[in-house]
């Protein structure tokens, strides 16, 4: 029996202790606002560095694609950077570059021993993808994925906000955590 599930919690991605957080980054890789700027700050200075020897070898991250770093000073042990689309109106793939984002964060969390992975909502701010739209491409991909392996134990959505957390919410794959007041 498969022993890996999906929890939603509302709360600050930087103070998850699992072993991998994904960071919703731009192309740079230089940290920005919301949840990039955040992971930066908290992770230290030895995330930066890290982005920029990528940046260096490949030129950055493109939309869709994921690449590993420490955790620096977060409790997580690794951050993944994923860019994700920004929302055109739906004529240009951005449905299927937002899957690749979840789907290329697990591929990298499985090569690199993960068990656990926490994820922001990716897209849904400043790059104005629809939230239940968003909602459904992040179920529908990591649900897909789990099912297929053994290697992630825990996947975990986390919501800064409440509009994100109620979309999430409806969908009987995602599990609230008991005694979590949400």
């Amino acid at each position: 029996m498969k022993q890996n599930w999906i929890e939603l919690i509302k709360g600050d991605i930087t103070q998850l202790d699992v072993d991998v957080i994904v960071n919703a980054a731009n192309s740079s890789l230089m940290g920005g606002g919301g949840v990039d700027g955040a992971i930066h700050r908290v992770g230290g200075p030895a995330i930066l560095d890290e982005c920029r020897k990528i940046v260096a070898r490949q030129g950055g991250c493109k939309t869709g694609k994921a690449v590993i770093t420490t955790g620096g000073n977060l409790p997580a042990r690794f951050v993944i950077h994923t860019v994700g689309p920004v929302w055109n109106g739906g004529n240009n793939q951005e449905a299927e570059k937002l899957a690749d984002c979840y789907r290329n964060s697990l591929i990298l969390a499985v090569e690199n021993k993960c068990k656990t992975i926490a994820f922001p909502n990716i897209s849904t701010g400043v790059y104005g993808f629809p939230k239940d739209k968003a909602a459904e491409i992040a179920v529908k991909t990591v649900s897909e994925f789990i099912s297929e392996t053994d290697e992630i134990r825990k996947v975990t959505f986390v919501c800064f906000d409440q509009e994100n957390f109620l979309y999430l919410s409806n969908f009987p794959e995602v599990k609230r955590p008991t005694g979590s007041g949400l």
